[in-house]
């Protein structure tokens, strides 16, 4: 049985495995009970992962051969999705190139899930009781990203970059890159205001960012929680038209060449799984390492090992 978390005093050091231990059987209890099947899908692959703002490692197979640890499970679990049309889950490693500080690091713990035939609504529950392993039980604010970013910046996130630059000057924040102006504001002015006191849950992104998600009357179907000013989770309607997806990959591969990054290999296995059928479905990464740390009372993610 669970800790409740009544507080966020800190826990002793010597503990903190054993809480690790604890809440990893945790969420495997809370899956299992929902019948959605733990899948272990690889953590290397010949094919990257690819996103313009996510650097990932590359590792040496052969001398002449390369491959890549994945920053997400989802390219695999979603071939197996494909495949067994079932509810999955996978809990573990995903490695990230660069990213370091209190709540990043370059190898983390993620819990990512699918579920098929469903809606928003009963997936967003579920989602709420699982965070409510880590926080307690919490309330719940649902916002779209359009209300929330022009309360706390005081414009449109579609007003001109120029204006938006202007307002961050404005509101103390130095931008170094008009042309991602939008994320600098939001990571900045908007994120510390988020999930004060209860989980709230961000809807409705711009379409621009829609990533792997649907896209449904000019607005991403994407979802954030946010708790404490953080991001825990990171979830979408998912895309599931192949030629839509191959377009996205190409479209994020050259926003990386614009951004002086390489281009990274597309994985054809992914493409082939789409077109031969992937369910209607919502997925979601919950960043483990977070929600653990928030229970423990630290400020950082590295605290267990350190």
């Amino acid at each position: 049985m669970t800790r409740a978390l009544e507080n966020t005093s800190l826990v002793s050091k010597s503990d903190l495995l054993a809480i690790r231990s604890e809440m990893l059987a945790s969420v495997r209890a809370f899956f299992a009970e929902r019948n959605v099947l733990e899948v272990d899908t690889p953590l290397l692959s010949p094919y990257a992962p690819i996103d313009a703002h996510i650097d990932i490692f590359e590792v040496s197979l052969s001398e002449n051969e390369k491959g890549f640890l994945h920053s997400s499970p989802e390219y695999g679990m979603k071939k197996v999705l494909a495949k067994e049309k079932r509810d999955i889950y996978q809990l573990g490693h995903v490695f990230r190139k660069g990213e370091k500080g209190a709540l990043h690091a370059p190898e983390f713990t993620m819990i990512e899930w699918y579920r098929i035939e469903t809606t928003f609504e009963h997936f967003l529950q579920e989602n709420l009781a699982l965070l409510s392993l880590f926080l307690g039980e919490k309330g719940y604010e649902v916002i779209p990203y359009q209300e929330t970013f022009k309360n706390q910046v005081g414009l449109c996130f579609d007003t001109p970059k120029e204006t938006l630059a202007a307002r961050g000057k404005e509101l103390g924040i130095e931008l170094h890159d008009i042309d991602d102006v939008i994320n600098l504001l939001w990571g900045c002015i908007v994120e510390p205001t988020l999930g004060q006191g209860k989980v709230t849950v961000i809807t409705d992104f711009p379409q621009e960012q829609a990533a792997l998600a649907q896209i449904k009357n000019g607005v991403a179907e994407r979802f954030e929680f946010y708790f404490n000013g953080i991001e825990l989770g990171n979830g979408y309607h998912e895309l599931t038209d192949p030629k839509e997806q191959l377009e996205r990959l190409n479209r994020s591969n050259q926003e990386r060449l614009s951004l002086g990054k390489t281009s990274l290999p597309i994985d054809p296995e992914l493409i082939k799984a789409l077109e031969s059928g992937l369910p209607d479905c919502y997925g979601i990464a919950l960043g483990f390492d977070r929600l653990l740390m928030l229970k423990s009372g630290y400020s950082k993610i590295h605290c267990y090992y350190n």
